[in-house]
């Protein structure tokens, strides 16, 4: 009874096989779905009748349709044996002999007898396995990360290590599919019906990209604020979705290995928030007020500052009061000697007595008679 039923499903499945398939994309697929199996429509709107082929079979001649943003990796055996990552229709070709079709001119007899006698060896089953998958080409988003506690990095541009817990996303892009499915997908998603998605929490290998995304934001941080080209600023962090993201990915990179072994690569990045530790806010205040106070906005603020002060002093009154305005009078003038070039003092007014004084000094000498000095004498007394 047994080889009756082989013999049957054989026949069965031969027949049902004979049918051209038309692959496309699964209906009600995520936006952020990575790697899929094409599905056949057997039917569509009503028509259509080939519902009985094997899954694991893909008849010569059928039709396999890319849409735009994706690629398309084929399987025999377990094996990729053939990737397309132009968009449009592709027909289906393969000497296995569970492939051959009288529709694709495959002849009639030898089809019938010898994928017949090959099912019946596998009891009724194709004794071949064919698999036709789509992968996104395209940015991939909403891939979160964050951290529950404190990151440390040593920040170039307040040169001292610096924290802060984090929150955002990245872009993620499978640059390579092929390596991709070789070295990380794993294989309960090479079947029909499974969706490899990145933001999907019960995806273990997703669990693990997070994993190593947060162990790699505090290099990520160091290399981004120790970068020169980047103007080494902590605030420019979250202003600059491509800047961080390349820090990120090489960090991600230098010890992950994503790109070189899985070909994958990070794009884009949103830091949604930055809530540094306390330290570093005062560190940031400090650097805020030294550059408010530099250049011309400094000499500004300074003098705004001194003269404040002066006033509170003054408000205080009695000799408290006074000493705090001699002493802002003090600062203002050095301030003022500071920020002002200081004018040139104004030559002291004609000394009749020194004029005396030198004109003896020259009589003395010799270098005037007594006449002169009593010229010089009658015009300085004004006589």
């Amino acid at each position: 009874m047994g080889l009756v039923q082989a013999a049957k499903g054989a026949i069965g499945g031969v027949l049902a096989d004979q049918w051209k398939d038309f692959f496309t994309v699964p209906d009600g697929l995520p936006a952020t779905a990575a790697l899929f199996a094409a599905v056949p429509r057997g039917t569509n709107a009503g028509r259509g009748s080939n519902t009985g082929g094997s899954s694991n079979i893909i008849t010569n001649g059928s039709k396999i349709v890319v849409p735009e943003g994706y690629g398309l990796l084929l399987f025999q055996d377990g094996a990729i044996t053939g990737f397309v990552a132009e968009p449009g229709g592709y027909e289906w070709r393969s000497d296995d002999p569970n492939s051959q079709s009288i529709f694709a001119g495959d002849g009639l007899v030898s089809t019938f007898i010898r994928q017949s006698w090959e099912r019946f060896k596998f009891g009724g089953q194709p004794g071949a396995q064919q698999a036709a998958f789509f992968v996104s080409l395209k940015e991939l988003p909403d891939n979160r990360f964050g951290t529950q506690s404190e990151i440390y990095w040593d920040d170039g541009f307040l040169n001292t290590q610096v924290g802060a817990v984090t929150r955002g996303s990245y872009t993620l892009k499978i640059v390579d599919p092929i390596l991709f499915v070789k070295n990380f997908v794993p294989a309960s998603y090479l079947r029909p019906g499974q969706v490899f998605d990145f933001t999907d929490l019960d995806n273990a290998a997703a669990s693990q990209l997070f994993n190593e995304v947060v162990g790699s934001l505090a290099p990520a941080f160091s290399l981004y604020t120790n970068d020169p080209g980047k103007g080494n600023r902590i605030t420019k962090l979250q202003q600059d979705s491509i800047g961080f993201a390349q820090s990120l990915s090489a960090a991600v990179e230098q010890a992950y290995q994503w790109q070189s072994d899985r070909g994958l690569a990070i794009v884009k990045t949103a830091i949604v928030s930055i809530e540094y530790d306390a330290n570093t806010r005062e560190l940031l205040k400090t650097v805020q007020r030294a550059d408010a106070l530099s250049g011309a906005r400094g000499n500004s603020n300074l003098q705004a500052s001194v003269a404040a002060g002066m006033q509170a002093a003054g408000e205080n009154g009695g000799a408290a009061g006074m000493m705090g305005i001699g002493m802002a009078s003090g600062m203002m003038g050095g301030m003022a000697g500071l920020q002002q070039p200081v004018a040139p003092a104004a030559p002291a007014a004609d000394d009749p007595v020194a004029k005396l004084k030198k004109a003896k000094e020259m009589l003395d000498l010799g270098l005037i008679t007594q006449g002169d000095y009593d010229a010089l004498k009658a015009k300085a007394l004004g006589l």
